[in-house]
């Protein structure tokens, strides 16, 4: 046997042609794998061949277009959209995630209503509500509520086009920001909160020390996705003549003709910031697991437990 010790001067064990050991190994064919390989990587090939070779990606406009001033400035007012949406729709989504944890009925039949209204209507016709405003309030002031209003400003001067998007934005963001939150929440162990009351620890610093660095564990990923959902879906504010990305890359093929270089200018830039921003999303992801990642990639290396 494999295992068995031989003395100096014994004689050697004789291995039967049943014995496991002198067995020869075999490995596995996997003969449909790899001809879904092979068909795969002909498409690709197929597809690299047309994209260089295809003159009408017109490659020359692209390279004019890709770094030009107003393409540039385009990119900035969309990640400034992003960041303006992001930040305020993740705040307001904090605000009702634990306004439907509380125990407040009156508080939890407000942020649910808010989350089902806000998810239940198209993000376009949300901007296109905010955009035109000013046709349901004349004015939007400041005074006691059911009396006399005692400052008031004209809606247009107030909320401009640049405005109107953000705060379509933000409200859009904030009820899928809301229940983000609130798994994140809810999938931390509730008896975690139940030693810290006991220690006499103050609910504000249970939440801030000990619910959301764990809960963050469960939010990121989807908060990650959801962040990259609504770069991309900045590009619904055209209908609001905002100079983002892909409004201005339609103004310059409506004047030159040239539309497909012009939208792979855009798909170019939204790849890089889609891009970017999952490299960061995997950075946050991994400092925010720190205690729980280390033991993991050990066992899967062999390591000692």
């Amino acid at each position: 046997m494999p295992f068995e010790k031989h003395l100096p001067g014994a004689a050697p064990t004789r291995r039967t042609p049943d014995d496991p050991a002198s067995l020869k190994v075999v490995p596995v064919r996997h003969y449909a794998r790899w001809v879904a390989a092979a068909a795969v990587l002909v498409l690709v090939a197929q597809f690299a061949h047309g994209l260089l070779t295809n003159p009408v990606w017109e490659w020359d406009v692209f390279r004019d277009y890709v770094l030009s001033e107003t393409i540039v400035q385009a990119v900035w007012v969309t990640l400034q959209l992003t960041v303006y949406a992001t930040m305020l729709g993740f705040l307001l989504g904090t605000v009702l995630a634990f306004m439907r944890l509380s125990q407040s009925p009156v508080l939890q039949t407000v942020a649910w209503t808010y989350i089902w209204i806000f998810r239940s209507i198209p993000m376009i016709v949300q901007l296109v509500f905010w955009f035109n405003l000013s046709a349901l309030y004349k004015e939007l002031g400041l005074g006691i509520p059911f009396g006399p209003v005692f400052w008031s400003v004209d809606s247009n001067s107030l909320i401009g086009t640049i405005g109107a998007a953000i705060i379509g934005l933000t409200l859009h963001q904030a009820a899928y920001a809301a229940e983000i939150v609130r798994g994140g929440v809810i999938s931390v162990d509730r008896g975690q909160l139940e030693a810290a009351a006991a220690l006499g620890i103050p609910r504000l610093r249970q939440i801030r020390r000990i619910v959301l660095p764990q809960a963050m564990r469960a939010i990121l990923p989807t908060a990650g996705n959801e962040i990259i959902g609504l770069l991309k879906g900045t590009s619904v504010v055209y209908v609001m003549s905002i100079g983002e990305l892909f409004y201005q890359a339609q103004v310059i093929y409506g004047r030159n003709g040239r539309v497909i270089p012009l939208l792979l200018v855009a798909t170019a830039w939204y790849v890089v910031l889609t891009s970017l921003l999952s490299i960061a999303q995997h950075y946050v992801e991994r400092r925010y697991a720190r205690g729980t990642a280390a033991p993991k990639t050990l066992r899967a290396l062999g390591g000692r437990r």
